[in-house]
């Protein structure tokens, strides 16, 4: 979407002898938070007027200021001990998976004592060799979630006491490695509501009853109790609820602490889904994604143009910015040591890359990629 909005962007800059710098960037590694503040902490965006990010969604729409979802803190803890035969002399290792065990019941019994709003979860991402090997070496890899930059310290700081407690009590020793982080979002309303007008001028696409109906039957699906389809209507544009409302986290919430920023979300998906699911993937191979994105182009385009002509606006972003930015001093929950984990998802795709590539969309071949799978839109069950 952001491509398609930049290429148009360009062509009316030259067309018009539009003043101005465009500048594309990745947002690699989003489901692991681990570029933005990597990005923000090494000074990318120093001299940026104002950045314009992007996320999927099913209605078309921005928001400003914060209090919805967290920021977090990913760290993987991993514990050294001493390897033994498990059943020869067991009582000669020091067993590292019994630290990440024990950290990891510490953890749950903490999760009493912290606030309602918050969210932390955990995977043991190394838990030994084999049963009958003390395991000298164990990983756990933790998202500690808050809606605030000082209760995400606060908790990080509780997590890393227990994690001290659990290789006291094992007689191993703890190294720590911060994978990603991000802080909460803080979205400039001025931007927004530029935004906000163009998303009105523009509006939501245009579905089909194919579209319609092929919706409804993902929802149905699902199981869901209502089953709408697409929005028909656009929703109001965010501001930041009374009552903060926990959820998931980006690092773009560093961006917006450094530059002014906003999100447009933009239709291209179903609503009612379970996130983080493959049934998520569902329409970004249908004409629905197509739609969704041209109408999020538009809008994103618009706003580009909108900060490019008028002087104003951007000055009143700044501004704003100030506003929004004053009592609260951002400092990178990553150290200057830290460094991003590149090797994470390697061995995966390394497994996956060739078999996924058979299943690339040929455009010289098929008019889209459902005519390439060899599907027939809308269908709605298997053949």
């Amino acid at each position: 979407m952001n491509i398609v909005a930049a290429l148009a962007v360009k062509e009316l800059m030259i067309k018009n002898n539009i003043k101005g710098t465009l500048v594309l960037w990745p947002g690699i590694a989003e489901e692991l938070v681990a570029a933005k503040a990597y990005f923000a902490r090494d000074g990318r965006f120093k001299g940026v007027d104002a950045v314009l990010f992007t996320h999927v969604s099913s209605n078309l729409q921005t928001r400003w200021g914060g209090g919805r979802g967290t920021g977090l803190i990913s760290v993987e803890y991993t514990f050294d001990g001493e390897a033994a035969h498990a059943a020869g002399s067991p009582w000669r290792g020091k067993s590292a998976l019994d630290a990440v065990e024990l950290m990891n019941v510490g953890w749950n019994f903490k999760r009493e004592h912290l606030h309602y709003l918050q969210r932390s979860h955990y995977v043991i991402s190394d838990g030994g060799d084999q049963p009958n090997v003390v395991p000298s070496k164990a990983s756990v890899w933790y998202f500690i979630r808050e809606m605030t930059a000082e209760n995400i310290r606060s908790n990080f700081k509780a997590l890393d006491d227990i994690a001290s407690g659990a290789a006291l009590m094992t007689g191993t020793t703890k190294t720590r490695r911060i994978i990603g982080s991000a802080w909460p979002q803080n979205m400039n309303r001025t931007i927004a509501e530029a935004m906000t007008a163009n998303i009105k001028a523009v509006g939501l696409p245009k579905w089909s009853k194919d579209d319609q109906a092929f919706a409804k039957a993902v929802q149905k699906m699902l199981g869901n109790k209502e089953t709408p389809g697409l929005a028909t209507e656009l929703s109001d544009m965010g501001s930041p609820p009374k009552i903060p409302v926990s959820g998931g986290s980006d690092d773009i919430g560093d961006v917006s602490w450094n530059v002014p920023t906003v999100t447009l979300r933009f239709p291209s998906n179903i609503s009612g889904l379970p996130g983080h699911n493959w049934v998520n993937g569902i329409a970004m191979a249908t004409p629905i994604a197509h739609k969704g994105v041209v109408a999020g182009a538009k809008v994103m385009a618009a706003t580009t143009l909108d900060l490019l002509t008028n002087p104003k606006l951007l000055k009143d972003a700044w501004k704003t910015f100030e506003e929004q930015t004053k009592d609260i001093k951002y400092e990178a929950f990553i150290s200057k040591d830290d460094k991003p984990a590149i090797e994470i998802n390697r061995e995966i795709m390394a497994t996956y890359k060739d078999a996924l590539s058979k299943l690339y969309y040929d455009p010289s071949k098929y008019d889209t990629y459902l005519d390439q799978l060899g599907i027939k839109y809308p269908q709605l069950e298997k053949k």
